[in-house]
């Protein structure tokens, strides 16, 4: 006697490293503006949506809608491929501000996150990831915390010269992140 199986077998998968560069709060029953931030590579939409979800929906469900803001997006595309399916791409001009992300799933809720332009220095990127995922502190919308970015710092977000490792020197082995490295356990760091 013989036993059969309908399902195929195993297969190796090789480890994919994350490609999405994200800071998550905590799971908390607390909702604050904003729920994390997203450092996209590139300004290509199509792909940077496919690959943020793509990582989101196995830690938050499966994500069935997207909404942006066209401000700084050069395409805005309909749909995007995600884990074997589709996921619809909405935009809004006046409802959404222009660096927030709004990804919403039936079964989960909806998540908002701050958007940080590609082209941010890795200094800059990292305050802005660790503000946007403290599970303490003021509730601020994703503009005001660029806004205090700029103001604080006293130079636009997007200036790709200002703390690279290019030109900062030799930093002796430490986190090109410091505010997100010092955070500790409170936050989810993915992709850096």
């Amino acid at each position: 006697m013989s036993a059969t199986t309908d399902r195929p077998p195993l297969r190796i998968v090789p480890f994919r490293a994350p490609t999405a560069r994200l800071a998550l709060k905590p799971v908390s029953t607390t909702r604050g503006l904003l729920d994390g931030a997203w450092w996209p590579r590139s300004r290509d939409l199509t792909q940077e949506l496919s690959t943020l979800a793509d990582m989101l929906d196995p830690l938050w469900g499966r994500i069935t809608r997207i909404a942006v803001n066209p401000t700084y997006w050069p395409g805005l595309p309909d749909m995007v491929p995600v884990n074997g399916h589709v996921v619809k791409v909405g935009w809004f001009t006046r409802e959404l501000d222009p660096h927030k992300i709004l990804l919403l799933s039936y079964t989960a809720g909806c998540w908002d996150l701050l958007v940080i332009p590609p082209e941010t220095s890795t200094a800059a990127a990292a305050r802005l990831m660790a503000a946007a995922s403290e599970s303490t502190g003021t509730a601020t919308t994703a503009s005001a915390l660029m806004a205090a970015e700029e103001a604080v710092h006293g130079s636009s977000v997007a200036d790709p010269d200002r703390d690279s490792p290019e030109t900062s020197g030799d930093d002796g082995g430490a986190s090109p992140y410091p505010a997100a490295a010092a955070a500790g356990p409170s936050r989810l760091l993915i992709g850096m």
